[in-house]
């Protein structure tokens, strides 16, 4: 492909800027500087840009901590996920892997493989999600046997989920709880506990798949995946 393309594509300046570094002999290939824009370069080839090395590179993934007050969405009239990126992370392509509520945080994909993304969320692949939560309510072990049967939300039957009881405020009619599930229907965990009488609080993804929040990634932070993160997920 064409090297300014090339570089456009890993997002290291538009095109009008990329004139300018030809230009002013910013840019070289195996050691040779190159000024012309047409120049062809394979995707494999080592490419230079004031001496620092650009490799290419298809997709991208970003595991990000989202915070609440932000939306799942690559265009809204509210702040979206993509608004948290950097300037030199955003991609005209990428997009949030399923939908988090404005109010739900924690983990969530962005990406630009379609195929990937499709996989992830296809109902018959079933992916697990888990999320941490706190509930109005005490949760009691007969809420634990009804999302295991399968809960009945009106229009579709939720498959089988795994409720765990982490704790019960008694005096404060709260209870901490983690709940896996296997589809990402609209509001399902909330819908699911409203099923059973209660109402959900705070809702916060902790995993998917195979990843898993860090512990260390703040809200509103994000990180790329490993290379072993992205295998384990294409494996998945």
């Amino acid at each position: 492909m064409r090297i300014d393309r090339f570089l456009s594509h890993m997002n290291v300046a538009s095109r009008k800027e990329l004139k300018s570094l030809f230009k002013a002999g910013r840019v070289r290939v195996d050691g040779t500087v190159v000024k012309d824009a047409k120049f062809k370069v394979a995707s494999a080839t080592m490419v230079y840009v004031d001496d620092e090395p650009v490799r290419y590179q298809t997709y991208f993934y970003w595991l990000m901590n989202k915070p609440a007050g932000v939306v799942s969405a690559t265009t809204d009239p509210q702040k979206t996920v993509l608004d948290l990126l950097k300037d030199a992370d955003r991609r005209d392509d990428l997009f949030p892997v399923g939908r988090l509520d404005k109010d739900t945080t924690g983990l969530l994909l962005l990406t630009n493989n379609g195929a990937l993304s499709h996989a992830l969320l296809s109902p018959k692949k079933h992916v697990s999600k888990v999320y941490r939560a706190t509930i109005a309510g005490v949760v009691t072990a007969d809420d634990q046997a009804r999302f295991e049967a399968g809960l009945v939300l009106g229009d579709f039957k939720a498959q089988p989920a795994q409720l765990d009881i982490l704790n019960v405020d008694i005096a404060q009619q709260e209870s901490q709880i983690t709940v896996e599930i296997h589809e990402g229907k609209f509001h399902q965990v909330k819908r699911m506990f409203h099923a059973v009488g209660k109402e959900v609080l705070t809702l916060e993804r902790i995993k998917m798949g195979p990843l898993e929040l860090p512990d260390d990634l703040k809200r509103g932070q994000y990180r790329a995946l490993t290379e072993t993160e992205v295998t384990l997920l294409k494996a998945n």
